[in-house]
């Protein structure tokens, strides 16, 4: 099984109904499904490949829209593509009013369920559903994803064990999601937004059978144990884990803060507008965005900036002549105080932290959606940065710069947005291995020009990233770049462990 995503452009139309019968939204959707399917053709199970069957949407019933004219449209651009005999299916929770509005006819219907679930009553929905046809789980979770502040996800092997095989002994077919965990290196994590705005961490590691660094697990063998009564296995040991090198510290030298870098990470200079623009409209689609003005009078007092209507989306760094003040947060941070003079440079660092991908709020609007007040005056004539720290880091800045053109280190590393460096010298081992960054607050980093995704071991539950040995050089100094949000430890020491922390909820900062 494998499942994408929607594209940000997509939200370049600001009344687009995702998901929906929406003009622009079916033109954009059949524009690709005429480009891909073509090529899921030869290797359907019909033409003698491997795809069993094909899923159309995933868990449709869940979202708000309930449009069956959409639905339509996905049987029709399915069957047109890939023919009549293969076999098209949907998924959806387990509740009459997902499966009402997940489900069509002509359309194979299955659902997905946990290890709380009651299997009878779930495969009796299925089966009013679906009155022909085998009993489906197509999302058995194994564990579940983890959200910054949250208390690492588990659930138990024999929890897990103990249903799959209740399930296998009524004859039904399981899917598990998920089987091995995995990373949301660069920006690839994604959000909920129940009650609140909630960023997935970067470990998708899941508490699944197989680890983010495709290890075997206790649950993976009991998992094994449940199959082998059902049907063959492969005879023989288990795969052990691949092995893991604690490289020990490493120690970084600032580089400069953003604001002082726009030159290199926004070459194409700013863009100018009254009023300040989405990442949507300036087609920054991820990561990192700076807004620009100046304070419209003297701040002798602090005086409260606010985002009135919730319009930072989704994390903004506040610095006044290059001084980090403090910051703004969806829906928890709405007010903080400034200071400074009639025409300082009030910088405004956005950090998109992920898009919504279920439920009702996935048309999410990223950067400042609306406008922000500083004392009483609206704030305007802003100018925006799109940051393209990657395209810097991966033609080999800031490393390439040469040591001549690094400040020497500070005795008092910089609050707010700054960039550090430093390498891992190499021992002739590329091994799996585990950053850990204590005592850094938040940010993002890479290797080598390789994104491994955002840290935040100040709020947790993930207190290390996981680095693939692949991009790792065993002769070569190995370019490490780091950009910390808010503040960075005196020592400014990273750490390459052996083993993951994945379960340490230090707090709510």
């Amino acid at each position: 099984m494998f499942q994408g995503g929607l594209p940000a452009w997509l939200l370049q139309k600001p009344n687009i109904i995702l998901r929906s019968a929406d003009t622009d939204y079916l033109e954009a959707v059949s524009s690709w499904l005429a480009i891909l399917l073509p090529k899921i053709k030869p290797w359907l199970y019909i033409n003698g490949g491997n795809i069993i069957t094909v899923q159309i949407e995933n868990e449709y019933g869940s979202y708000f829209a309930c449009d069956y004219n959409y639905m339509r449209h996905l049987r029709k651009l399915f069957r047109f593509f890939l023919g009549e005999d293969v076999v098209l299916f949907t998924t959806d929770g387990n509740t009459d009013k997902e499966m009402t509005c997940g489900t069509l006819d002509g359309l194979y219907a299955t659902v997905d369920f946990g290890t709380e679930t009651n299997i009878t009553v779930a495969f009796n929905r299925q089966r009013r559903f679906e009155p022909q046809g085998p009993l489906v789980n197509s999302e058995f979770y194994t564990g579940w994803l983890d959200h910054w502040g949250d208390q690492h996800a588990v659930v138990g092997a024999q929890k897990v064990s103990r249903v799959l095989e209740e399930m296998l002994t009524m004859g039904a077919n399981v899917n598990m999601y998920m089987f091995e965990g995995g990373t949301n290196f660069g920006y690839w994590n994604g959000a909920d937004h129940d009650t609140s705005f909630r960023s997935v961490v970067t470990s998708y590691d899941y508490d699944a059978p197989l680890t983010e660094a495709g290890d075997p697990t206790e649950k993976l063998l009991a998992i094994r144990d449940v199959i082998k009564r059902f049907r063959d296995v492969p005879s023989g040991p288990m795969p052990p884990a691949t092995p893991k090198f604690a490289y020990g510290f490493v120690r970084l030298q600032q580089v400069g803060n953003i604001s002082t870098l726009l030159d290199t990470l926004s070459p194409f200079g700013p863009v100018q507008s009254k009023y300040p623009l989405t990442f949507e409209e300036m087609k920054q689609y991820y990561g990192y965005m700076l807004y620009r003005t100046t304070l419209p009078q003297d701040l002798s007092e602090p005086t409260p900036l606010i985002s009135p209507l919730n319009g930072v989306h989704d994390r903004a760094y506040v610095s006044v002549n290059g001084v980090f003040q403090g910051l703004l947060q969806r829906d928890t941070i709405l007010v903080m105080n400034v200071t400074g003079k009639q025409g300082d440079t009030l910088d405004i660092l956005v950090e998109n932290m992920g898009r919504v991908n279920f439920g009702s709020k996935i048309n999410d609007y990223k950067g400042l959606v609306s406008n922000l007040i500083l004392g009483k005056d609206i704030l305007t004539d802003w100018k925006m940065y799109p940051l393209d720290i990657d395209g810097a880091i991966s033609s080999g800045w800031p490393h390439s710069n040469g040591q001549k053109s690094i400040p020497s280190p500070q005795r008092e590393p910089s609050t707010g947005p700054t960039v550090y460096m430093g390498t891992l010298q190499p021992n002739g081992l590329a091994w799996d291995t585990f950053l850990k960054l204590n005592e850094w607050i938040k940010g993002q980093i890479w290797i080598n020009g390789v994104n491994l995704g955002r840290y935040w071991p100040a709020r947790g539950p993930q207190q290390t990233l996981y680095v693939p040995g692949p991009l790792l050089s065993t002769s070569l100094p190995n370019n490490i770049t780091l950009l910390e949000l808010e503040g960075a430890p005196t020592n400014l020491l990273l750490l390459f462990m052996d083993r993951p922390q994945l379960n340490v909820t230090a707090g709510k900062s």
